[in-house]
């Protein structure tokens, strides 16, 4: 028998009724904005140096992974208390590499927001996360270039993996939501104050790519800013998407914390 054309159109009607729909999560706003407006209030307290360190090391293990990506080698990561950081590597010679590998810092901590706030919002692999943290911590501390990054390195490592052991499903999922919302949060304050801040580019990366290209600074920070928040833009829209038949916010599931 074959079928009407309208009882055929009131089926594809029914199929595509049954398809779940995206929308966005409004518990998972509210979740991402109450972190924000705390990592916004204790931003300059001393309990949130060691984040404001993690999202530093992660801003040179950018520069370390393009230089390895280019086809160099990494020679040292520092770090220092005052929250500065320094890459030191050897390019093989050329202007590709040479961008690639000076972009990687500012552009690549906007990407680690992206992704932690995708994994932490949309898939829920909390203690995976923290797991990964550990691992590419203790992997940095072989290429630190100072006590103190070694120490940092290591020390975080170890409360970080201690944490995706032993605290309880809403703890892990709390740290990593925070960890994903103040990665995203710094990445644009690092943009703002040493990309805008006339004074401080002067001795940022994009003044010391300026130096290898005919391309001035300015222009530098400009690309580095747009694509930035275009990759944290897409990835908070991904993360607040809500997942079919995913519980809201910090709800809890069956799948992993």
């Amino acid at each position: 028998m074959t079928p009407s054309p309208q009882s055929a159109n009131l089926y594809a009607m029914a199929a595509s009724g049954d398809r779940p729909q995206s929308r966005l999560d409004v518990g998972k706003l509210l979740v991402l904005a109450a972190l924000v407006a705390v990592g916004l209030v204790f931003w300059d307290s001393p309990l949130l140096t060691p984040i404001k360190l993690l999202v530093v090391m992660g801003h040179e293990s950018g520069h370390a992974a393009a230089t390895l990506l280019a086809g160099g080698s990494v020679q040292r990561v520092v770090l220092a208390p005052n929250q500065s950081g320094a890459c030191l590597s050897a390019l093989p010679p050329g202007a590709w590499p040479t961008i690639l590998v000076y972009s990687a810092g500012y552009v690549g901590s906007a990407i680690a927001g992206a992704v932690l706030l995708v994994l932490a919002f949309r898939f829920r692999l909390a203690r995976g996360v923290l797991a990964l943290y550990a691992v590419w911590l203790a992997a940095m501390s072989l290429l630190a270039g100072n006590a103190f990054t070694v120490a940092f390195c290591l020390g975080m490592a170890a409360v970080l993996g201690a944490a995706a052991r032993w605290l309880p499903p809403l703890g892990v999922r709390l740290l990593v939501l925070f960890l994903a919302a103040f990665t995203g949060l710094y990445a644009v304050f690092d943009l703002r104050d040493d990309l805008w801040n006339s004074t401080v580019r002067a001795q940022s990366d994009a003044a010391l790519l300026a130096a290898h290209t005919p391309v001035p600074a300015f222009l530098w920070a400009v690309v580095w800013s747009l694509l930035s928040i275009a990759i944290l833009g897409w990835g908070a829209l991904v993360s607040l998407r809500s997942r079919p038949s995913a519980p809201s916010g910090l709800a809890p599931n069956a799948g992993p914390a």
